[in-house]
């Protein structure tokens, strides 16, 4: 299949805003735990969840080969069970940038829920509020900046995401090739410079523009916190 900037970008956001909602429950939920309790082994899962960061991508990739690969144990499984393959598609490089941008989005979301007085929460269990309750009524609502900014970072992230995503869904055009699969290959070919140059452009105001509006949500939060 031939090279198409709409259909790359098209691809790209949908394998970003998958990656999103695969993080958004996981990291809520893990972020809470992380800010909220003390147990043991928290620091294990505290460099466990933020191991992605220091990994090289492309490490990452394939150990998600290796585990949701046709002979992985967890793929393996869903192609037996359900017929699904899903090394090589734009579910894999959607899974690719889940995992890559999640410990941006549970750092947020840890900081967020941390900076909320926990005498509030306190108080609403002292007036018979169920755990869930104090979560969705009190705790959310008061880091939902955070959260946001942190989910517009991962979104960025995932947008760039490269090293990952060749391992476990290659660089097909039209199925896995994204954004910058498509500069990798274009500024391989020999009339490829100027199509590559404004790929690069739009990487870049996207770029720019998830961590300018992720700063603006901090900042608003910072300032509701404050007062």
């Amino acid at each position: 299949m031939s090279y198409s900037p709409e259909q790359t970008l098209l691809l790209s956001l949908k394998v970003a805003f998958a990656a999103i909602l695969i993080n958004l429950p996981v990291g809520l939920w893990i972020g809470w735990l992380l800010a909220r309790k003390h147990f043991r082994g928290k620091m294990l899962l505290d460099t466990l969840v933020n191991l992605p960061l220091v990994l090289p991508p492309v490490v990452t990739g394939y150990f998600l080969l290796l585990i949701f690969g046709r002979e992985g144990p967890i793929g393996r499984w869903l192609y037996q069970a359900f017929g699904l393959a899903l090394s090589f598609t734009w579910q894999a490089a959607a899974l690719a940038a889940a995992v890559v941008s999640f410990p941006l989005y549970v750092r947020s979301v840890r900081v967020a829920i941390e900076n909320v007085d926990p005498r509030l929460e306190e108080a609403a269990r002292v007036l018979r509020a169920t755990r869930w309750e104090v979560f969705r009524r009190l705790t959310l609502p008061l880091s939902v900046n955070g959260v946001i900014a942190g989910l517009i970072l991962a979104f960025a992230r995932s947008l760039g995401e490269f090293g990952a995503t060749i391992m476990v869904a290659g660089n097909i055009p039209g199925e896995t090739q994204t954004i910058p699969l498509a500069i990798f290959s274009l500024v391989n070919q020999p009339s490829g410079e100027h199509a590559a140059m404004i790929l690069i452009i739009v990487s870049i105001l996207f770029s720019y523009g998830g961590l300018a509006l992720s700063e603006y949500m901090l900042r608003r939060w910072k300032r509701q916190s404050a007062e």
